[in-house]
């Protein structure tokens, strides 16, 4: 995807959110309970915790009960300003993961659940996840989370709509890229990840996968699947060999 294109869709993505603000932090009122085991699971008392695209802090009491010191982050303004009303107590700031503002090694844990599927571009894709390396300390977790859009059966055809339409050369996107009608905004960018293009975009930033799975919300047969993984700070980053693997798993990835 052309850079300009890509900047152009974050943009777009960061207005977008702004005009929803009020509506969607209604809707998100409350953490997806389903993703508590995520929090319960991995943060230690006095840990501190970055929350990237934190929205309106619907995790944050997720992390404070297990005695961790928040960090929240957020590219929409009006979601940051929501969330220090419902928090006052807690640290956020309007921020880019593609750009965090935070020293090396400063986090325990970085979260990012529901977010790496609305960044545009492979390219921006790697720079988000190794920001978040970046300010993890040696050792420390990145746990993220992605929708599993192939899974809702209306979205297929428009995975498929749109790679023909990067096959025939109609369109500026990338393979697994969609553009769809979402929360009342038309043409919302979404990335289509599958769970093997999700580990090797994580692994290319040089972070190691201690574990991924799936979960759904609601029943248990649910469309609104969501693949998550865990990953450890590690090794230095393959910069040379993303693209070649990520272009090998573009169907999915």
């Amino acid at each position: 995807m052309e850079e300009k294109y890509a900047r152009y869709l974050l943009e777009k993505t960061k207005r977008d959110y702004d005009l929803i603000a009020s509506e969607f932090s209604k809707r998100r009122a409350k953490p997806w309970k389903e993703a508590r085991f995520l929090f319960d699971k991995y943060i230690s008392p006095g840990d501190k915790v970055l929350d990237t695209g934190c929205g309106c802090g619907q995790y944050a009491d997720f992390i404070k009960e297990k005695g961790g010191e928040y960090f929240g982050v957020d590219v929409s303004k009006k979601l940051i300003e929501i969330a220090k009303k419902k928090h006052p107590e807690l640290k956020f700031q309007t921020a880019s993961v593609l750009k965090l503002p935070f020293p090396e090694n400063f986090f325990d844990k970085v979260y990012a659940i529901a977010l790496l599927h609305a960044i545009p571009s492979q390219k921006f894709r790697a720079q988000a996840l190794k920001e978040m390396k970046r300010v993890l300390k040696r050792s420390g977790l990145l746990i993220l989370s992605v929708w599993n859009i192939a899974k809702k059966k209306r979205k297929r055809k428009l995975i498929l709509k749109f790679a023909l339409l990067k096959i025939l050369g109609k369109t500026k996107l990338e393979f697994g890229d969609i553009l769809t009608n979402w929360q009342g905004i038309n043409d919302c960018y979404f990335h289509c990840f599958t769970k093997h293009g999700l580990k090797k975009a994580v692994e290319m930033a040089g972070l190691k996968t201690i574990e991924e799975g799936e979960f759904s919300l609601g029943e248990k047969k649910s469309d609104n699947s969501n693949f998550y993984l865990v990953a450890q700070k590690t090794g230095k980053i393959l910069d040379k060999n993303f693209w070649i693997v990520n272009n090998n798993a573009r169907r999915g990835g």
